[in-house]
């Protein structure tokens, strides 16, 4: 199973044109600690860690890059807090293209080196992803420039970039493929929300008995309690969350994400930074699962859902794990702290603090 399977039902173009580095066919990994603790029998995360450059964006990038080939387009504009630069970088790369890549002010630095690996051109603009008025003003710009340059504009969310999310509905076909067509609800963390989207819309086309969940942290609800309060029209934040990935107060896709998880049934949940902090630490001990921070955030909704009572044990209940945990140093401290690692003097001291650090 690829992205490329189902190009017909999101609208990709034939394989053999495909910008393509092995994306999608990520794992779906059934919960064997977390999930019981939860009183969940059915707990599994979708981990697009898997992804060749660490994160569902590949996807978006695979789909995007492949349509701006197929236009002849030799220079790419686009944003990014972190995962969508390094897939752009990544696949402007593997087609030979110029990438440009305005980037938020709190981005993480890991994935800042990422995509200068690649050989993207970045810079990041000051308060870019936390006052929304500037925020449109760098997109609106973006689409400007790109008209001027003739350039591929590439930003992850379906209001600039529909070709290329579109991409991202593949998620929810592997799930319900993955499930044997078993219901399921999907717990999907959300900025912007189109991530969120691109699962509703997934869900729909391919005709997937799935609840879409939107989560949300409290410094970014743009979305997820207007949908809890049933209400239809997304509210603009100064965004004050410090998920990366996460910090996007505008609107963008949020009053479509609305509407679509209300059609598939699904609800909104709104968590804490520090929850999403404690179960990226949680999924890495307990289940072997490496998660960026906002990978975490769609666990730390199901927690908040059980809590309501609003999940049948029962149920097959999914995580949307957006990447690998690679892609945020600072939240990997929170996780470790910075100190190094020992130096010890012969095996001796080693088999001696093993025993030391055995439960007694």
């Amino acid at each position: 199973m690829s992205l490329w399977k189902h190009a017909d039902k999101w609208g990709g173009p034939p394989e053999a044109d495909a910008v393509t580095l092995g994306e999608g066919n990520t794992p779906l990994i059934r919960s064997r600690t977390i999930g019981p603790a939860l009183g969940l029998r059915n707990l599994w995360f979708k981990y697009e860690g898997g992804n060749p450059t660490g994160s569902y964006k590949d996807r978006f990038a695979a789909a995007a890059i492949t349509h701006l080939q197929r236009e002849g387009r030799r220079i790419c504009l686009g944003t990014s807090s972190g995962n969508t630069g390094a897939a752009l970088a990544a696949y402007c790369a593997r087609a030979g293209m110029t990438c440009f890549l305005a980037i938020v002010e709190g981005a993480p630095e890991g994935k800042l080196r990422q995509m200068r690996a690649y050989g993207a051109h970045l810079l990041r603009i000051r308060d870019f992803g936390v006052a929304p008025a500037l925020s449109a003003v760098v997109m609106n710009g973006l689409r400007g420039l790109a008209a001027e340059l003739q350039a591929g504009f590439e930003i992850s969310a379906f209001v600039f970039s529909p070709r290329g999310m579109a991409g991202v509905q593949t998620i929810s076909y592997e799930v319900a493929e993955q499930l044997h067509g078993a219901p399921f609800d999907v717990f999907v963390p959300a900025g912007a929300g189109g991530l969120t989207l691109a699962v509703a819309r997934g869900v729909e086309t391919f005709g997937a008995a799935g609840r879409v969940h939107c989560v949300q942290p409290e410094g970014n609800d743009t979305i997820a309690s207007v949908l809890r309060a049933g209400g239809t029209q997304a509210v603009a934040v100064t965004s004050a969350t410090a998920i990366s990935g996460l910090q996007v107060g505008g609107i963008l896709d949020a009053n479509e994400v609305i509407a679509a998880c209300r059609r598939t049934g699904g609800q909104g949940h709104v968590v804490p930074d520090e929850a999403a902090w404690a179960w990226q630490a949680r999924l890495a001990r307990e289940e072997g699962v490496f998660a960026e921070p906002a990978g975490a955030v769609a666990l730390a909704g199901v927690e908040r859902a059980v809590a309501r009572g609003e999940l049948s044990s029962d149920a097959n209940i999914v995580c949307i794990v957006t990447g690998t945990g690679f892609k945020d140093e600072r939240s990997l401290l929170r996780m470790t702290g910075e100190a190094g690692t020992p130096l010890v003097d012969g095996f001796d001291a080693f088999a001696d603090a093993v025993r030391r650090a055995l439960p007694r």
